[in-house]
């Protein structure tokens, strides 16, 4: 997670800074031994080792490698309690009533069998079906920052219907097989009191299922979720006596005029500011019983090929401007991916069962919240929402250019 340049006397009290962030959560543990090696194993996750495994972190720290081993992979304690003071702090420091939810899944390679939930699934990190693990995570934006506060391990229907293999995995009785977008929908349910906020995004995995989308309606929860580009959409008022057809939303869109695009410099992340056109129509979606009304966003870099679409239902009135800046931070949650992977150890772990994955997922979350907090002490984690952290697009000066 770059800082830019840093001083001597910036980083100086590090490890007295860590000890003290690290007190909250280990109160949250109500074992003393429990307690100690979870600072041990955070401060690992910290650490300068290549791996951030059990066993290099054990070496680095100083303590016992099986002792640490069985804390991480095998003792029964509870990791909600860590998630929950985790979402605690950072709506008490980024609690912002414009904040956003993103949601993301993020696919972890395993080359054998045997480790709860693998199985041949898509993996978007390689770009194809391969046998991996899948987290389903969500992360919080507001006042300039952005962090991971909660996840979920997906239990493929393989597993959840194994017997076997559950008891192996040490999978919960309770558990049982639920889509990804029912594990995001649980943590937006359970986060959202805790996180003042105004937005929910994802990218196109969620967001194509209607159903998702109208629990979040139904919640009074204010969505603006990717979707594919093939989403079927209509006109949400024909004419007397006529029904519109149904199109995809790139045809769709072919049939609005240049004028209705509007272009907007917006940051995307912690990129260079990008120049992109959008227009935003009321659409309506298809439904078993009927269509809803909902507004289709589309978004369109002017350098490159990317284009992106979203179902929204906010009112029409919301301004195209809010619309697009909303849509263009769900990227925000790639670059914690990239920074939690990188820097805390997120997809290095050698734990196989249930316990263990979300053991390390939360202590890595909360190495992460370490490093969000020392980039806002240092001023420059604004850079990653665009200086601010505002991330509204500016209307250009500029006419808008024919859309393509």
């Amino acid at each position: 997670m770059d800082v830019g340049r840093v001083t001597v006397a910036q980083v100086n009290g590090l490890a007295a800074r860590l000890s003290e962030f690290v007190k909250p959560f280990q109160d949250a543990m109500g074992f003393p031994v429990q307690e100690r090696h979870l600072g041990a194993f955070v401060s690992g996750l910290l650490g300068g080792s290549e791996r951030k495994s059990v066993e290099p972190i054990a070496l680095a720290q100083g303590v016992s490698r099986r002792q640490l081993q069985h804390f991480v992979g095998v003792s029964v304690w509870d990791h909600r309690p860590l998630i929950e003071v985790l979402q605690s702090e950072v709506a008490a420091e980024l609690g912002d009533s414009e904040g956003i939810l993103v949601i993301d899944g993020s696919a972890i390679p395993k080359k054998g069998t045997e480790s709860v939930g693998v199985t041949r699934q898509w993996c978007g990190r390689l770009g194809k079906v391969e046998n991996c693990q899948v987290g389903v995570f969500l992360a919080y934006a507001g006042k300039g920052s952005c962090t991971l506060v909660d996840e979920r391990l997906f239990l493929p229907r393989c597993w959840a219907e194994d017997a076997d293999r559950r008891h192996k995995g040490k999978v919960p009785e309770e558990v049982e097989y639920r889509t990804s977008w029912h594990l995001a929908d649980e943590m937006v349910r359970r986060a959202g009191p805790r996180l003042p906020h105004r937005w929910v995004t994802g990218d196109s995995e969620f967001g194509r299922a209607s159903a998702f989308r109208d629990s979040l309606a139904k919640r009074g929860e204010r969505y603006i979720m990717e979707v594919p580009v093939n989403v079927v959409v209509r006109t949400a008022a024909g004419r007397k006596g006529r029904t519109p057809r149904w199109h995809a939303a790139k045809q769709y869109l072919r049939r609005w005029p240049v004028t209705a695009w509007q272009r907007f410099t917006v940051r995307d992340g912690q990129k260079e500011p990008i120049e992109v056109i959008a227009l935003a129509a009321e659409v309506q979606t298809r439904r078993r019983r009927r269509g809803k009304r909902e507004l289709l966003v589309a978004v369109e870099a002017l350098s490159g090929s990317d284009k992106w679409y979203f179902l929204s239902n906010a009112p029409t009135s919301t301004p195209l401007e809010e619309l697009v800046g909303a849509a263009m931070r769900r990227h925000l949650i790639e670059e914690r991916f990239e920074a939690a992977k990188g820097e805390t150890g997120l997809d290095q772990y050698e734990v196989r069962s249930w316990l263990g994955w979300h053991h390390h997922m939360a202590s890595s979350l909360v190495a992460l919240w370490f490093l969000v907090k020392e980039q806002r002490r240092l001023g420059q984690d604004g850079s990653a929402l665009g200086g601010d952290g505002a991330l509204h697009p500016q209307r250009a000066a500029s006419p808008p250019p024919l859309a393509s």
